[in-house]
């Protein structure tokens, strides 16, 4: 195998990432500047402020990790970018730096698609760890803020393929745990909030349904993107929906009078420059609590009882769960107990690297800089980019 380092430079979503790695197992360096404090005024992430954060950040971030990592411009072998899919300015900040990078060092240029990143996160520490237990077919969950998505994926002396076999029809699981601790007064990013936070209330208390897809979803598909789906149909297809659970807890917070009570808590806490678990304690009642230990339940059965169906009837051999909602606790733990239940081996990165981060990105360009697949100066950002 040759001792290729790639340095990776992320930025699809409001993560302005760059890291080095090494032959798409050793993490020579890592770094991500976070824009949290940006959005969190709003409760989301906002496109053009993103775009503005990323082109702050991309120099100085791309220097400190060339810096960790013991590397300069020239020694690099490559530079890989995210291509899509995510916010096609906060992309296009990272692809044309990425470009501009490559023609002056007189780099080969590789594109990453975003899903397979998170993919290759597992990989990565997997490959560190001299893990024999990866056998495929590989089922692959990519559950995010932006994305909830079910992966075949097989790979053929360094060629990956990937065949999808479930996507969410409208929110990402991300984006739900996100809109709903914003409804609740809870602040951004809601996720791990509600997941410090489920522990303290009764998950049986408030009963909450998925829904459940039974029919093809062609709404509002480009006919490419049809020919792509009718290619995948020859199987069975494991959607998910959360925009319905994420309405029934707007009509339990109406039917329960719970508006004030959320509205006290929101000033609050905008109050507290950096709340710690004391203080949402302190803010929330047990039926708050009650609630958002419901939906997380909900959220979490729904994701895992699906999966597996899919690993089931697809008789895949290993399971990944990737993405920032597979840092959440209570996620993992299910995950790792019915998994188990069904002999059925499941891998989840580390909770760094579960999150957007440009280690991932490098990582999934190795097998492309094996096989040569380098891009041409004029490629550009593809926000809705299809993983294949």
């Amino acid at each position: 195998m040759p001792d290729a380092r790639i340095l990776g430079i992320e930025s699809s979503c409001d993560e302005t990432g760059a890291a080095v790695v090494r032959s798409g197992q050793q993490i020579l360096s890592n770094v991500v500047a976070s824009q949290i404090a940006t959005h969190q005024p709003y409760g989301g992430v906002v496109p053009e402020l993103a775009s503005r954060e990323h082109l702050r950040a991309i120099v100085p971030v791309v220097r400190q990790a060339l810096a960790e990592a013991g590397q300069t411009y020239q020694s690099v072998d490559a530079i890989a970018v995210t291509q899509g899919p995510g916010l096609a300015g906060a992309l296009l900040v990272g692809i044309s730096y990425a470009k501009a990078l490559a023609f002056a060092v007189e780099k080969p240029l590789i594109a990453v698609n975003h899903l397979e990143g998170h993919i290759h996160a597992v990989l990565l520490e997997q490959r560190q760890s001299e893990n024999s237990d990866l056998h495929f077919p590989v089922l692959a969950l990519v559950v995010s803020g932006g994305h909830t998505h079910l992966y075949l994926a097989q790979v053929q002396e360094n060629l990956w393929s990937y065949r999808n076999i479930g996507h969410t029809r409208d929110d990402a699981a991300g984006e739900a745990f996100d809109k709903v601790a914003k409804l609740l007064g809870l602040g951004y990013p809601g996720g791990p909030i509600i997941d410090r936070l489920a522990p303290h209330g009764d998950p049986q208390a408030v009963k909450f349904q998925t829904s459940q897809i039974k029919h093809p979803d062609r709404r509002g598909q480009k006919q490419s993107d049809r020919n792509q789906l009718s290619a995948e149909e020859d199987g069975p297809h494991f959607d998910f929906s959360y925009s319905g659970i994420k309405t029934a807890v707007l009509r339990y917070v109406e039917t329960q009078s719970l508006k004030p009570v959320i509205e006290v808590r929101r000033q609050a806490l905008a109050g507290i420059d950096k709340p710690k678990l004391e203080d949402y304690l302190r803010l929330c009642d047990r039926q708050t609590l009650n609630l958002v230990a419901s939906f997380q339940r909900s959220m979490v059965n729904d994701l895992v009882m699906k999966t597996l169906t899919a690993a089931r009837e697809y008789d895949v051999r290993t399971l990944f769960v990737s993405g920032g909602v597979a840092a959440n606790l209570e996620l993992r733990t299910i995950f790792e107990r019915e998994a188990g239940m069904q002999g059925l081996p499941v891998f989840f990165p580390s909770r760094a690297l579960s999150t957007d981060n440009a280690a991932m990105i490098a990582a999934a360009a190795f097998p492309k800089f094996m096989r040569q697949e380098f891009v041409a100066m004029d490629f550009s950002a593809e926000a809705g980019m299809l993983l294949r």
